[in-house]
């Protein structure tokens, strides 16, 4: 009998979701609920009574307010995190202000800035646009500058910018409430640009970390896009992913990582279960190979599917050690997932068009592998309801190549 209810949450300060990213979200739930022996409860209702212990999986970055209303108040309440700010969820912490006297929100947190500039790329957070133009003054110079929108994913809502008037031409499209609340990032543009998701969650009594690399795929309307991820993962936390052998610049990304994780202790209150980074790889304007954390991610986000499918794995057999583990991401009409792949979309969602997603799973300790039935569920999709009854977990032992791909 299950002791307590898994929920879905969608906070108030999230964006809205396309579909896939809602049955998505879904799947990830009923996957932790498997994992925890909970119930799956659907979407947190406040005028519901539930019986037993909460489970939260947010759309989102819950912020402190929200997890106290909610009952949060460690990370084996929630997958994900909870920050003290809304600037706090996004990339806007990666960068510091231009100066003493720079705008800056309530809370804005310098000792973080601080900690991580040696382990992000050269760049400045702004919230006016003086200080975008005193960042831009200091680094048009060297080369083109990426910008960002902090809040936003995928890779959308980045500019690649050379001179003041294209610069001008991003600024009137970020609206002054936007600006105050979430900022803008002027980063080094990188050149042949890989991006490792690095990450750690932990669910229960399960706990894993990864490396792996991410890829870009072109969505319908042909804009380069997040298309998934390939990782590699080890039962055990930040130290068992450490002693995994590793070329060089994975574990340059991993020790980056783990350092702008390290940091968060510089925000009050925060506490997270899913611990992801971005890691950007490429040249420079110097010509020069460079490295650095991007973004984090304490939400279920792109690589979730994967992260769960492995942290099932890993679950059901305790035997298991290492994991690989790939999500897919493509769009278009005609997309087939691979034999032995769990679908978690495949249709025509109403904003991105056709589209596929799929996971596939591979352990790696196990000479001989058993494949298990995969059972069809709502609306016809294959999903991984059944990722725990499963006597054996496997999957296809050859999933998509990674690509460069942007940050999420």
């Amino acid at each position: 009998m299950a002791s307590g209810n898994v929920l879905i949450y969608f906070s108030r300060f999230g964006k809205p979701l396309q579909t896939h990213h809602k049955i998505v979200l879904n799947l990830a739930a009923e996957t932790i609920a498997k994992i925890k022996g909970y119930d799956f409860g659907g979407h947190y209702d406040t005028a519901r009574d539930y019986p037993g212990p909460l489970y939260f999986v947010p759309d989102d970055t819950v912020l402190l307010n929200e997890a106290a209303c909610l009952g949060i108040r460690s990370p084996n309440d929630l997958y994900g995190g909870v920050v003290p700010y809304l600037f706090a969820k996004t990339k806007a912490i990666t960068h510091g202000l231009v100066d003493l006297h720079a705008e800056r929100p309530l809370g804005w947190c310098s000792a973080f800035a601080e900690r991580v500039r040696e382990i992000v790329l050269p760049g400045y957070t702004v919230f006016s646009d003086r200080d975008a133009r005193v960042a831009a003054g200091r680094m048009l110079t060297r080369g083109p500058v990426r910008l960002k929108k902090p809040a936003s994913a995928s890779g959308r809502d980045q500019t690649v910018v050379a001179s003041w008037n294209e610069l001008d031409a991003v600024l009137e499209k970020v609206t002054e409430d936007e600006m105050a609340t979430y900022g803008l990032v002027l980063e080094e543009n990188l050149r042949q640009v890989r991006t490792l998701s690095i990450g750690e969650i932990a669910i229960g009594s399960v706990r894993i970390s990864y490396h792996g690399t991410q890829r870009t795929v072109r969505d319908n309307e042909g804009r380069p896009v997040y298309g998934g991820s390939d990782l590699v993962c080890v039962r055990g936390g930040w130290e068992a992913l450490d002693a995994l052998p590793m070329v060089p610049e994975v574990h340059a990304a991993v020790v980056a990582a783990r350092r702008y994780d390290e940091a968060t202790a510089e925000f009050h209150g925060f506490v997270a279960s899913r611990r992801n980074y971005d890691v950007g790889q490429g040249i420079g304007v110097d010509d020069r190979h460079r490295s650095g954390v991007l973004e984090p991610s304490w939400r279920a986000g792109g690589a979730s599917s994967a992260e769960l499918a492995a942290l099932a794995a890993f679950a059901s057999d305790p035997s298991l050690q290492i994991v690989r583990a790939s999500h897919v991401e493509e769009y278009g009409k005609g997309c087939r997932a691979p034999a032995g792949a769990m679908v978690d979309f495949q249709g025509d969602d109403p904003e991105a068009g056709p589209m596929l997603r799929y996971t596939i799973v591979t352990p790696q300790n196990r000479l001989h592998q058993k494949t298990w039935p995969i059972r069809r569920g709502l609306a016809g999709l294959v999903t991984q309801r059944d990722l725990i009854a499963a006597p054996r977990f496997s999957g296809s032992a050859t999933g998509r190549g990674a690509n460069p791909a942007p940050d999420r």
